[in-house]
């Protein structure tokens, strides 16, 4: 997933790293203005008012169920084998789907395109993307051109 000015804001990793060692984040969040206002929503102790919500609203739980079964057949499709190296955890790593822990990760997960209840409304409220294309000054998303 890439931003309007052009740069990454949201990686695919592999399942499993060096072809044998389980990795179960699927979606990586790169854009670091992104992933700055999201440190600092989570500092704000929105891990905290998300388990909340998660565990008191039924219908919010079933969309965040829907989005983890989702996630883990990505994964699984992904794979090499076509099985899921990490079938025991979600998003964020997380066994149990409603609980929170990374919020980074949900916000990857919903700029990934799945829909991801804790990700999308994170991103309504904070923003899909800088207003300044600023990742243009970071030498290391710069292509070289031979």
């Amino acid at each position: 997933m890439r931003c309007s000015f052009g740069y990454p804001q949201v990686i695919t990793t592999a399942p499993l790293v060096a072809a044998e060692t389980p990795f179960p984040t699927l979606h990586w969040l790169t854009c670091p203005w992104l992933a700055e206002r999201t440190a600092s929503a989570e500092s704000a102790g929105e891990i905290a008012r998300w388990a909340g919500r998660l565990a008191g609203d039924p219908d919010l739980s079933g969309r965040m169920l829907a989005a983890d079964a989702r996630y883990r057949r990505r994964r699984a499709a992904v794979s090499p084998d076509g099985t899921d190296p990490c079938f025991d955890v979600g998003i964020a790593g997380q066994r149990d789907p409603l609980a929170t822990k990374c919020l980074h990760a949900h916000v990857a997960t919903a700029l990934a395109g799945i829909d991801d209840p804790v990700g999308t409304e994170l991103v309504g409220t904070l923003g899909r993307e800088c207003p300044d294309g600023r990742c243009g000054a970071l030498t290391c998303l710069r292509e070289e051109t031979p």
